[in-house]
């Protein structure tokens, strides 16, 4: 397929593109497709509470997450909110690392460092990777050790709030739950040949049957996910290791054999888009007309297009081959 902005017209156009060829289309989830998780009140209360309070004993406890998912949603919180609307797209490890190391710089605790300061604020400009900086061994040992138990804890705050609710309701019926024309986009990428790939920063997790987390969620909505159908795969991060989405699809480009400038990334973060910018990629930015911080953040970033859903011009953007 190829890539020609000229034909739009409903689109932004930030930098455009005139007959490039695409092989290969990695997409991220939430968000950009799927609208089961609404994640952004839930990540900004746990995120809050670890802020203020840190990694308390009762952390994983029946009365700790049933608190938690009592207070999503109820007042404003203003800086893990706008934290929510700048990370969009990073792994949720790292998210949940923010959290922590805004703790220890706020109660001036006892890993509070000008470096830790430094890591926050590049988790703002969207680094996910801090392994060239001087840290306390204590201090990674305890990141280790609490980072994958917080992350747990916003999931089951998630499941409770929401997720659980939408997927059931998902299920029944799919289109509630897709940005508007996604699968019909989809279909029109792998009827013309394009490998379709999801990208998140979510767990994905093959191993367990039926599947569960994220992969339940694309299943759920009607995607199917093997070679050679809609989506080859789903790639993501693990309970214990995150993966920046520019990692997973590095990784990806040289497993495929394939160049950067041959691939289109969609997607609703900053971490999909910048990496895809990196790659030379077509970069597609999905954000409703009203997400005003997030359109400036990927003009900025450099990507291609900006769109609100699948409905409008985007297939004449992307077309076959003559």
């Amino acid at each position: 397929m190829l890539v020609n902005t000229d034909n739009a017209v409903s689109a932004e156009i930030v930098n455009a593109v005139k007959n490039r060829k695409i092989v290969c289309a990695f997409h991220d989830i939430d968000g950009t497709h799927s609208l089961i998780r609404n994640w952004p009140p839930v990540m900004s209360r746990v995120l809050y509470d670890t802020a203020v309070n840190g990694i308390t004993d009762n952390l994983t406890e029946e009365e700790n997450i049933n608190r938690l998912v009592s207070l999503c949603d109820t007042e404003p919180l203003r800086e893990t909110d706008r934290f929510c609307v700048e990370s969009a797209g990073l792994s949720a490890l790292t998210q949940m690392e923010w959290a922590i190391r805004r703790n220890q710089e706020l109660t001036s605790g006892k890993f509070d460092s000008p470096v830790n300061s430094e890591i926050i604020k590049r988790i703002w400009a969207g680094e996910e990777k801090f392994d060239s900086f001087d840290e306390p061994q204590e201090y990674l040992s305890y990141l280790r050790v609490v980072t994958p138990k917080l992350f747990w804890v916003y999931e089951q705050v998630l499941n409770r709030f929401c997720r659980d609710k939408n997927l059931k309701a998902a299920k029944e019926n799919p289109e509630s739950f897709l940005v508007p024309g996604s699968m019909d986009f989809m279909a029109y990428l792998h009827k013309n040949g394009v490998k379709n790939y999801f990208v998140t920063g979510a767990v994905v997790d093959k191993t367990v049957q039926p599947p569960m987390g994220m992969y339940e969620e694309v299943l759920g909505l009607g995607f199917e996910i093997g070679e050679g159908k809609t989506v080859e795969d789903i790639l993501g991060s693990t309970w214990d290791e995150k993966i920046p989405k520019e990692e997973v699809m590095n990784r990806l480009v040289k497993k495929l054999g394939i160049n950067g400038e041959n691939v289109l990334v969609v997607g609703d973060g900053r971490s999909e888009v910048s990496a895809g910018v990196s790659l030379g990629a077509v970069t597609v930015s999905i954000l409703p007309k009203t997400a005003a911080r997030q359109r400036e953040l990927h003009r900025e970033l450099g990507t291609n297009i900006i769109i609100s859903d699948y409905t409008g011009d985007v297939c004449k953007i992307i077309y076959p081959e003559q």
